[in-house]
């Protein structure tokens, strides 16, 4: 069964000082909101979940997912989706070249097409599979972002400041998007944010780095 994600007594150190800790649990189809200003270590926690630590911080503590320690697994054996402020489709692939990079190896072709036509619809962009990224607005960008994600079948999701590139009214739109895909998958999801309607829309617990809280 499931358990989710856990952060057990983290610790994160930069030049032998404590930079930022964490002890907390997410449930699979709960959303943990992170906040607090710039430079208090938000973004350094996606770091080490998602194995891309820079060398320059060292850590104590242990990563688990569904009760297996992932802290030592290399980056793409973790299965940890994250999605950032920017999009960061490939410019040179058409949309759905794009969502096929994030469908695992292997099957048919006619299977991947399938998979590909079957994501679009989910996200209210059926035929768009032809189209240029560079031709979609900035929410729809965002929507292909959030599906190519899906595609590569995460068992977690983090949320990198993703709807503060938005303005108003396509970041009501894309939380609930998120939100919604991450219940229906039962996805753990850790959401680093400056904006506390973010962490109203999540529903969920809040952790402010700011004040010194460490979860739980």
């Amino acid at each position: 069964m499931a358990e989710g994600l856990r952060l057990e007594e983290v610790v994160i150190c930069q030049g032998g000082a404590p930079l930022v800790s964490l002890d907390a649990a997410v449930r699979p189809g709960e959303v943990l909101s992170v906040m607090g200003p710039s430079g208090v270590g938000k973004s350094t926690i996606l770091s080490l979940i998602t194995g891309s630590l820079a060398p320059v911080f060292h850590f104590e503590g242990r990563v688990l997912l569904d009760g297996e320690e992932i802290t030592a697994k290399p980056a793409e054996a973790r299965r940890i989706g994250i999605l950032f402020q920017d999009d960061l489709l490939f410019p040179h692939l058409s949309v759905a070249q794009n969502l096929a990079f994030g469908l695992a190896p292997g099957g048919s072709r006619a299977a991947r097409r399938a998979r590909i036509e079957e994501g679009l619809c989910e996200i209210g962009l059926e035929g768009f599979g032809p189209r240029d990224p560079a031709t979609l607005s900035g929410g729809q960008k965002a929507r292909v972002a959030l599906m190519r994600m899906l595609l590569s079948d995460p068992r977690a999701l983090l949320l990198d400041e993703a709807f503060s590139g938005l303005d108003q009214g396509l970041r009501a739109q894309m939380r609930r998007l998120v939100f919604e895909h991450a219940r229906a998958r039962a996805l753990p999801v850790l959401m680093v944010t400056h904006d506390p309607e973010d962490a109203e829309a999540a529903g969920g617990r809040v952790v402010d780095l700011g004040s010194g809280g460490s979860g739980g």
